[in-house]
């Protein structure tokens, strides 16, 4: 993927904190049993150079696996793996193993690129960079065991796909490693990520395959970049996806002769790019392309689904191409995700599903006002099924409507939110939810109830005497409490457990650039409270007591952020009262 090797490493506290906390992921050379993937598995590439938490965003995005990129070394000449060649950012349980615990726990798993166009441009693609084969392996089998892991990835991009001693050493590496595995009774899977054209791999990409079938190294999973094509053509980016792995189908036959045709399909992935890629508008990958190639990679039986990365799948750039934080097109956020999301299972007939959406994704109204949003509905694999639709999570002197109440999957209602004159100034979550039998899929509305000049105003229910957690959004476990309390006769008790660290946040619009002050009193182990989204600023304490936390921050541009309040994984119960901004 053509993305900067520049990095920014996770926060010292918290590698701290979750190494204090025994979370270990994987024994050093000890041999354990991963868990295998599923036989058909959507896993979109996650920007680990970024400071975003994979685990609170595979949550937020609904996906459950994710292919981590990218691992790399730190210069050329060296055989040492770190994430994005950073030596802040070890291969190590203290980097990123809180957060794979944390999808594990949620039934998923993570699959780590190595490479990536900035490694095989710079050199410091590991099989590039160390001449050892021992080595290579060595760094291979250090993050299996680092991360107890079931597949690695190879992302093979420009100098890296002609330097034939590199693809001969990474190939006879990947054998070392399969042997290895078989002999302490692992089951890993290597996966490479190549770039394609519209009919399949070029001759360097066909050359990595064949290295590998000289050195019997065994490739799962052949996944073609359909995206970045620099042809000078106009692209039907879905039609292109099936004629480039129609192409790779083909070219598989025969390097592996005697293998089926569905066999050679479930070889097969495919890694989109959501909205305006590199190339530019001639390349865009809509929407409906989603939804095409969702129905096409169900209907073939391939093994994987991707595309490159989480934090694009959203519509905050409109026009904007290549971007690493947005689509540039308009977008639902987390819409890509949710229409491949299903992708992941062990195979079987394609099962009738569904998507849900609200358009727009958010409004702003004054007490006494009201506004509409459009559901859309879509049909994304099988026949059209019934849906019957609901809206949750509307506040006290908020009510939520759906006009009609139910639809044929790919149909459309009107969604209208109405703010009584008392409604609380804040900004408030309403699920919108399609229900089929046991099929259930969400879309989220915001809401915001201004207040004077249009800003909202104090954070609502900070003392959490109403009785409910209603507006803020918590994990699950979270309750208000009548006993302790700091003020009043309620407070926040969080829920951290070995999976979640128990947070509860609002989200408020305030007045851009402007400086505030988050404070509130808290009592713990691990009580964190902080600011995130147009601000960042947070502070910790351990306490047996109320301690009163205060955070300042500076609202950016939209005046929009995200306050919370949460504990840390297995560390007990954090208590929150009296939390304001001012």
């Amino acid at each position: 993927m053509r993305r900067p090797r520049s990095v920014r490493a996770l926060l010292a506290t918290l590698s701290t904190v979750a190494a204090s906390a025994g979370l270990v992921i994987g024994a050093g050379g000890a041999a354990h049993a991963a868990t295998p993937l599923p036989a058909h598995i959507f896993a979109p590439y996650f920007e680990a150079y970024s400071s975003d938490s994979p685990a609170d965003l595979a949550q937020k995005s609904g996906a459950k696996y994710l292919t981590m990129a990218f691992v790399q070394a730190e210069a050329k000449g060296s055989c040492t793996p770190y994430w994005n060649g950073s030596t802040d950012q070890p291969i190590s349980s203290s980097v990123f193993g809180a957060d794979i615990t944390t999808i594990r726990s949620r039934g998923g798993d993570v699959i780590p690129s190595f490479g990536g166009y900035a490694a095989d441009n710079g050199g410091t693609e590991i099989a590039d960079s160390c001449t050892s084969v021992d080595s290579i392996a060595a760094a291979y089998e250090k993050v299996i065991t680092t991360y107890d892991l079931s597949r690695l990835d190879m992302d093979i991009e420009d100098n890296s796909l002609t330097n034939k001693a590199g693809v001969d050493r990474r190939n006879q590496a990947i054998k070392k490693v399969q042997d290895w595995a078989a002999a302490n009774g692992r089951s890993v899977q290597f996966s490479y990520t190549l770039p394609t054209t519209t009919s399949g791999l070029a001759d360097s990409g066909l050359a990595v395959l064949k290295s590998a079938v000289k050195y019997g190294a065994k490739v799962d999973v052949v996944n073609i970049m359909t995206f970045d094509y620099y042809d000078g053509a106009t692209h039907n980016m879905a039609n292109d996806t099936q004629t480039a792995a129609t192409g790779l189908h083909d070219q598989l036959a025969s390097l592996y002769p005697g293998t089926s045709s569905a066999q050679l399909w479930g070889m097969v992935g495919v890694t989109e790019m959501p909205g305006i890629d590199d190339y530019g508008p001639a390349e865009t990958f809509t929407t409906a392309d989603a939804t095409a190639v969702y129905n096409w990679a169900v209907s073939k039986g391939i093994n994987t689904l991707s595309f490159w990365a989480l934090q694009r799948d959203n519509g905050g750039c409109p026009g904007t191409g290549g971007s690493d934080t947005c689509s540039g097109i308009a977008q639902d956020t987390w819409y890509f995700s949710h229409t491949f999301e299903p992708f992941t299972g062990g195979g079987g007939p394609v099962q009738d599903d569904f998507s849900v959406g609200v358009t727009p994704g958010s409004a702003s109204v004054a007490p006494g006002g009201s506004t509409t949003a459009t559901v859309s509905t879509a049909v994304t694999s099988g026949n059209a099924k019934s849906l019957a639709l609901t809206a949750t999570g509307a506040p006290a002197g908020v009510t939520a409507t759906l006009s009609p109440g139910s639809v044929t999957a790919g149909g459309s209602a009107q969604l209208t939110v109405a703010a009584s004159a008392s409604a609380a100034p804040g900004t408030y979550p309403i699920t919108v939810t399609g229900t089929a039998g046991t099929l259930t899929h969400s879309a989220t509305f915001t809401l915001t109830v201004s207040g004077p000049g249009g800003q909202t105003g104090a954070l609502v229910n900070g003392g959490f005497e109403s009785g409910s957690l209603t507006p803020w959004t918590c994990d699950s476990g979270a309750a208000v409490v009548s006993s302790p309390v700091h003020g009043g006769s309620h407070a926040l008790k969080t829920a951290p457990t070995a999976g979640q660290t128990g947070e509860c946040a609002q989200t408020l619009t305030l007045a851009p650039n402007t400086k505030y002050t988050l404070s509130g009193w808290v009592q713990g182990s691990y009580a964190y409270l902080g600011v995130r989204g147009g601000a960042t600023g947070s502070t910790w304490t351990n306490s047996s007591g109320w301690t009163q936390l205060t955070v300042p921050f500076t609202t950016g541009a939209s005046g929009t952020v995200t306050v919370y309040l949460h504990g840390w994984y297995g560390q007990g119960a954090v208590y929150g009262d009296d939390l304001s901004v001012a």
